[in-house]
């Protein structure tokens, strides 16, 4: 390797776009909702998502939500209490059950052409080929363009980027391995160290307890860059509403009672 300060740099920029892809762009916005913003920016992060290898960003919100409304029961499509593959391999069927259809739980993400361009009908195998596909054509491309460093860099990025929300899934509902500030009816902790490489999103009790924001740090220590981000792109007019209800609960009861996640709400 000629430059390793280019490859680890252009790596971790690279990590960046593609992980505030998940926690920005399916997660906050097209999962909860949880800010707005013009559909170029949406676009922009949901790319972010797509080229790391996280299939279509309908399947993707569609199964948070289920999680959300079925938590750590057996129609959780990934609670590691059922075992951590199960909760690591997220949901694998041909299509979809009944219980997370997303004409149900999803109704606004299909409205959009593009989203449900990917979805491919609801059958996720399809959907993920399709993905697979335009990630390789993605990456023959920067390897054309500009080299294998590059190509390299990215690949690397992607691979941590798809594997660090599947083991937050398993990490950030584990009791042991973090603390919690609200008394939810699920086994959800904060992992300080899953915040960090997760870009906030691993404050995950406290995002069980208040789901529909964007702001997951509630005390001075839990950092949140993904909502940093979006209170930048506030400043500048790209992100025009942004849901802080998780302020509303600091300095409350630990024990608040939980906003609840309904299609309607979401």
């Amino acid at each position: 390797m000629e430059n390793p300060v280019l490859f680890i740099s252009l790596t971790l920029a690279f990590y960046l776009w593609h992980t505030f892809g998940v926690t920005i762009g399916l997660h906050r916005l097209l999962s909860h909702r949880a800010f707005r913003c013009h559909k170029a920016v949406e676009y922009f992060f949901v790319l972010g998502a797509y080229l790391a290898y996280h299939g279509s960003p309908i399947w993707w919100a569609t199964i948070h939500r289920a999680h959300h409304r079925y938590v750590e029961t057996e129609l959780d499509p990934h609670a590691p209490k059922f075992g951590p593959l199960k909760a690591y391999f997220f949901f694998r069927h041909w299509s979809y059950p009944a219980h997370f259809d997303p004409a149900r739980l999803s109704p606004d993400l299909l409205k959009d052409p593009v989203y449900k361009h990917l979805e491919i009908g609801g059958n996720w195998k399809v959907g993920y080929s399709l993905n697979i596909a335009i990630c390789i054509l993605f990456r023959v491309l920067l390897f054309v363009f500009f080299g294998w460093e590059v190509l390299a860099a990215s690949l690397v990025a992607s691979i941590a980027a798809l594997n660090v929300p599947l083991l937050l899934n398993i990490g950030c509902h584990t009791r042991r391995l973090g603390y919690r500030n609200f008394a939810v009816d699920d086994d959800s902790v904060n992992v300080w160290w899953f915040a960090i490489i997760g870009l906030g999103d691993g404050w995950h009790n406290n995002h069980h307890a208040v789901p529909g924001s964007s702001l997951m740090g509630l005390r001075k220590h839990e950092l949140d860059p993904s909502w940093l981000v979006l209170k930048v792109l506030q400043k500048v007019g790209l992100v025009y509403y942004i849901n802080e209800s998780m302020r509303e609960v600091a300095g409350k009861s630990s024990v608040p009672v939980p906003v609840p996640v309904s299609p309607e709400a979401l």
